[in-house]
């Protein structure tokens, strides 16, 4: 793992902590769930000769503060927008992984001006991920909702188990997580992966980032927890979407939604390749990144 500090700037609500490595055209990477700006590394590391990679780490997340709760992804990309503009990035092209791809929807619909391209690396849909009750026998209850944030971090499953092990700091637990959700394909070394996990155990918004994700709707119509606004339009820069045939986090049918969504979507299929592309096959994402940006 190459060395790193965090850079911290002061947002009108937040002050985010990123990362600023290498020289060259500017590159923002948006992170996903559980997860922190260094997860970038490995891409980072193959991209810095050529790109200033510049990985925030979100609202809650990392080392950035949780001055104020969040419930949906426009208040995340609104926050991004202003990070860009602190920065004096200007139009930017975009990386972004699993939910930051919904944060990064959002951001290309709201502040198009923005974002000169965008690459979604196994991204959450433009329909949101969904978060549906369980049963007593724990399986999902398709189609039944939870009414609120406070009833959906009591879920059994999906919200609570992973509440406990943040609060309790369990790097054990967290790595089981990882392991089984995301490391299907390729596991990071043992020294690299206690970095990592110890940024996922900074959570603190994981309900607030889960909500977020189950009301998130840019399309027109109905899911079963909100009505799309339709902003998926709005989206037309140069989108590129990976689909990796091992990812049991992020399914082929959602990437699928996002391509079909899309006008001029490009997808990159990635065979033998789980939820993290940066881990399965970063010399073969650094590639399609530098292809795809220019």
């Amino acid at each position: 793992m190459i060395e790193f500090t965090k850079k911290t700037v002061k947002l009108s609500k937040e002050t985010y902590a990123y990362l600023d490595i290498g020289e060259g055209k500017p590159l923002l990477m948006v992170h996903g769930n559980v997860s922190s700006g260094v997860h970038y590394l490995p891409l980072i590391e193959r991209l810095r000769g050529e790109y200033r990679c510049i990985a925030p780490d979100l609202r809650g997340f990392g080392d950035s503060t949780y001055v104020e709760r969040f419930d949906g992804m426009y208040e995340l990309a609104d926050e991004l927008a202003e990070f860009i503009e602190a920065l004096k990035l200007g139009s930017v092209p975009v990386v972004a992984w699993s939910a930051g791809g919904a944060v990064a929807l959002a951001l290309a619909a709201r502040h198009g001006a923005l974002v000169e391209k965008l690459f979604l690396m196994e991204s959450a849909s433009h329909k949101g991920y969904p978060l549906y009750k369980k049963s007593k026998s724990f399986t999902n209850m398709y189609g039944k909702t939870y009414a609120d944030k406070e009833e959906m971090a009591f879920d059994p499953v999906q919200v609570a188990p992973l509440l406990n092990i943040i609060s309790t700091k369990n790097a054990v637990g967290m790595s089981a997580i990882w392991n089984s959700t995301i490391y299907t394909v390729g596991k990071p070394s043992t020294e690299d992966n206690d970095v990592y996990i110890a940024e996922s155990l900074k959570e603190r918004c994981l309900v607030d980032l889960d909500w977020a994700l189950a009301t998130f709707n840019m399309s027109d119509a109905y899911t079963p927890y909100t009505r799309g606004d339709g902003a998926i339009a709005n989206v037309t820069c140069p989108v590129a979407l990976t689909m990796a045939d091992k990812d049991f986090t992020v399914p082929d049918w959602m990437v699928m939604e996002n391509v079909n969504a899309i006008k001029g979507g490009k997808l990159i299929a990635y065979v033998n390749c789980g939820h993290s592309p940066v881990i399965d096959c970063p010399d073969r994402l650094a590639d399609d990144v530098k292809t795809f940006v220019g």
